[in-house]
C-alpha cells in the first residue's frame, strides 16, 4: 500500500493554516508555524514570511529551521528580491538558481548575500486573499552538492511541485489571516454595540431614578444629567453610573438650587 503519511501531514498543515478564529490568535506566531511547516515539507534550509499588519507595518516571521538565515535574507530585500517581486505583482516567483546570471542581474545585493550563506536557489509565493496580497512566503534551498544538477525533466517536475505546495500553504495562510481579521472586526463591532446598549440602559435607569425622586418628567431628568456632564466634561454614561450608585447628590447634580418647579415638567429650560 502506498505511504499516505506525506498527504496526511500536508492535510494537517493546511487545516492548521486556516484555523485562526480565536481570541488569542497571534499573527506572527501563526506565520512562523506556516514557515516552519513549509521548510520541513520541502526540506529547505529555511522559509519565512514578509507581511504587513493592520497598521501597514512590514513584519517578518521566520521558520525555526534556519530562522536567523531567513530573517537576514528577508530583511536584505529592501533593495530588491523575490519577496518584493511577488508582493508587487501578486504572482509567484518560480525557483531561481542563485548561480545564474538572471539572479545576479535581478537582485545583485540579495543574491551575493544569499550565496555567501549557502543558499543555492530561492522562490517566493504571495499570500493572497480576495485579490489582496497580505504577504509573501519565501523559501531558501541549499545548493546542489558538488554543483550537480538533475536532468531538466525531473528538475522541472520537482520545482513545480515545490512551488505548488508552497502556494497551497500560502493560500491557506492568507485565508486564515483574512478570516481572523473579519472575525476580529465583527467581535469589536459586537463589543461596541453591547457597550452602547449597556450605556443606554444605565442612562435610562438614571433618568427614572431622578424623575421619581424629583417628581418630575423624564425629559427634565435627562436635561439635568446632560448639563452636569457638559459642565464637568464627563461622559453621560459615567454621570448615569454615579446617580445609580448614589455617588451624586441632587444639589451637586443640579448645581443651582432646588428641584425644578412642576411647570418645568412640560416646558424644560434650554441647556
Amino acid at each position: 500500500m502506498q505511504d499516505r503519511t506525506p498527504a496526511h501531514r500536508l492535510a494537517q498543515v493546511l487545516v492548521e493554516a486556516v484555523d485562526t478564529v480565536a481570541d488569542d490568535f497571534d499573527t506572527g506566531r501563526h506565520l512562523r508555524r506556516v514557515s516552519q511547516h513549509c521548510a520541513e515539507l520541502l526540506g529547505a534550509l529555511a522559509a519565512g514570511v514578509m507581511y504587513t499588519d493592520v497598521g501597514s507595518t512590514v513584519r517578518i516571521a521566520a521558520s525555526t529551521r534556519g530562522g536567523e538565515l531567513a530573517r537576514d535574507l528577508l530583511e536584505a530585500q529592501h533593495l530588491g528580491g523575490p519577496c518584493m517581486d511577488a508582493y508587487g505583482t501578486g504572482r509567484p516567483v518560480p525557483p531561481v538558481p542563485l548561480s545564474s546570471a538572471d539572479a545576479l542581474t535581478r537582485w545583485p545585493a540579495f543574491t551575493e548575500r544569499a550565496r555567501a550563506q549557502g543558499v543555492g536557489a530561492t522562490f517566493a509565493v504571495p499570500l493572497r486573499a480576495r485579490e489582496r496580497v497580505l504577504g509573501v512566503l519565501n523559501v531558501f534551498s541549499a545548493a546542489a552538492s558538488n554543483g550537480a544538477r538533475p536532468a531538466a525533466g525531473p528538475q522541472e517536475t520537482e520545482t513545480d511541485g515545490a512551488l505548488a505546495l508552497a502556494q497551497a500553504l500560502a493560500d491557506a495562510a492568507a485565508v486564515g489571516l483574512h478570516n481572523h481579521r473579519a472575525y476580529a472586526g465583527y467581535r469589536n463591532l459586537s463589543r461596541q454595540l453591547q457597550a452602547a446598549l449597556t450605556s443606554r440602559v444605565r442612562i435610562e435607569q438614571a433618568k427614572g431614578i431622578l424623575a421619581e425622586r424629583w417628581d418630575t418628567g423624564l425629559d427634565v431628568a435627562f436635561e439635568a444629567l446632560r448639563r452636569y456632564a457638559r459642565r464637568e466634561r464627563l461622559v453621560m454614561d459615567v454621570v448615569a453610573g454615579m446617580v445609580i450608585k448614589g455617588a451624586l447628590d441632587d444639589a451637586t447634580l443640579r448645581g443651582n438650587g432646588p428641584p425644578p418647579p412642576p411647570a418645568a415638567r412640560e416646558n424644560p429650560p434650554n441647556p
